[in-house]
């Protein structure tokens, strides 16, 4: 083989080469740019829930204590983002929601449309999901996660009965007390049924109580024949 063509041969070899390396490296970067994309979907969708979540959570009047757990992991998954896209539409979106979660006031607001109430109940099983995870992957103490568990439950409880007390306030408003008082016994049964201690739930029960003894229709006790007899004898 002539020396020409052994430099050719090196050529062809060496312009192979560095297209393999250059296909590699576009390979491998667009790889990283789909993973970087997926990842940031993903943070993106578990930030705005989770935001949304406290949102919700702050507005019913849940325990700071556990706000304050679920904002923290919100801020873990926003300093990623930030990391990954800081100048993205995400972190844009993000931020917006962060802000709205913190102006929210605590106890702001009630749930009383069957929608709104709903809305609430999706983002509190959301909630009990994430402390479930985060206990798994050992992010949260069993017993903390346990104890936080409870106060969701109870939460939703408070808001269910709440709903149905401000239904019934509404339709006494309109005289309508047949309605009122199947809204004032249903917030009583969701109370009677939650599995808390009496102590817990008493207190709510007094104060629905008064409301449908006065509300329910009175009956009326006949003495049946023998008082009618008596009448008829002493009259």
């Amino acid at each position: 083989m002539s020396e020409e063509n052994l430099i050719y041969l090196l050529i062809i070899a060496l312009i192979g080469s560095i297209a393999v390396s250059v296909s590699y490296f576009i390979t491998r970067r667009e790889t990283n740019a789909r993973n970087v994309s997926n990842r940031l979907q993903w943070l993106g969708k578990q930030t705005l829930h989770c935001l949304e979540a406290i949102s919700m959570l702050k507005a019913a009047g849940c325990m700071p204590e556990l706000l304050d757990r679920l904002n923290r992991h919100a801020l873990r998954y926003i300093e990623e983002i930030s990391t990954l896209a800081p100048d993205s539409d995400l972190m844009t979106q993000v931020n917006a929601q962060k802000e709205t979660a913190d102006r929210m006031t605590q106890g702001q607001r009630g749930f009383t449309s069957d929608r709104d109430l709903k809305r609430f109940q999706i983002y509190v099983n959301y909630t009990e999901n994430l402390l479930k995870d985060m206990v798994e992957k050992n992010e949260l103490p069993y017993a903390l996660g346990s104890s936080y568990a409870k106060e969701l439950y109870w939460l939703n409880i408070r808001v269910v009965a709440n709903a149905h007390v401000s239904q019934a306030n509404q339709l006494l408003t309109q005289n309508d007390k047949l309605t009122a008082l199947s809204h004032y016994k249903h917030a009583k049964a969701v109370l009677v049924r939650a599995m808390v201690p009496p102590k817990q739930k008493q207190p709510l029960i007094d104060e629905i109580q008064p409301r449908i003894l006065e509300l329910e229709p009175k009956k009326i006790y006949r003495g049946g024949a023998l008082e009618d007899s008596l009448d008829s004898y002493l009259g």
